[in-house]
């Protein structure tokens, strides 16, 4: 798969989805209506090596990844504890070799964080590990909804101020 049709089928499955590109790598946020100026993100493809995360090599032709915001109890379960948060252009310290292709692992800056990733995924890989995308989206719903409800909640307050 690409990473376009990686990004198509998440916008096409799930709803609420809104993509941004930038630097090489396309976010995906939890934004219906484009709410919020961002929204929430739960999954990213990454086309480069950037400043500080060069572990898995993603400077080799036709390598991407595609990161998950995974809840901490799936990545507990996938993974066992999450690392300690490397120290700046560090890697976290599992133990996986960051470079293997069309496995699931850890992220190797943000594991700390329970983000996994899957580099260059086959599509079956990717059907595979999909209901983990799917959960990423349903944990970025719950962070919208708790947004955009302390949002209500100030602009009714502003809103009985004026």
């Amino acid at each position: 798969m690409t990473p376009e049709e990686i990004t198509q089928y998440i916008c096409n499955k799930l709803s609420g989805v809104v993509p941004k590109a930038s630097w090489g790598e396309t976010s995906l946020f939890y934004n219906p209506g484009r709410v919020l100026p961002n929204g929430v993100y739960f999954c990213t493809i990454k086309q480069n090596n950037g400043e500080n995360d060069k572990a898995s090599n993603l400077d080799r032709e036709g390598v991407f990844r595609v990161a998950i915001g995974l809840n901490s109890k799936t990545y507990v379960r996938l993974f066992g504890q999450k690392p300690a948060r490397p120290g700046k252009g560090g890697i976290v310290a599992t133990g996986h070799d960051f470079t293997k292709l069309n496995e699931l692992m850890p992220h190797p800056i943000y594991a700390w964080m329970f983000w996994a990733q899957i580099l260059s995924p086959s599509r079956d890989k990717f059907e595979n590990v999909f209901p983990l995308i799917e959960e990423a989206h349903h944990e970025a719903i719950k962070k919208f909804e708790k947004k955009t409800a302390n949002n209500s909640v100030a602009a009714e307050r502003l809103g009985s101020v004026n």
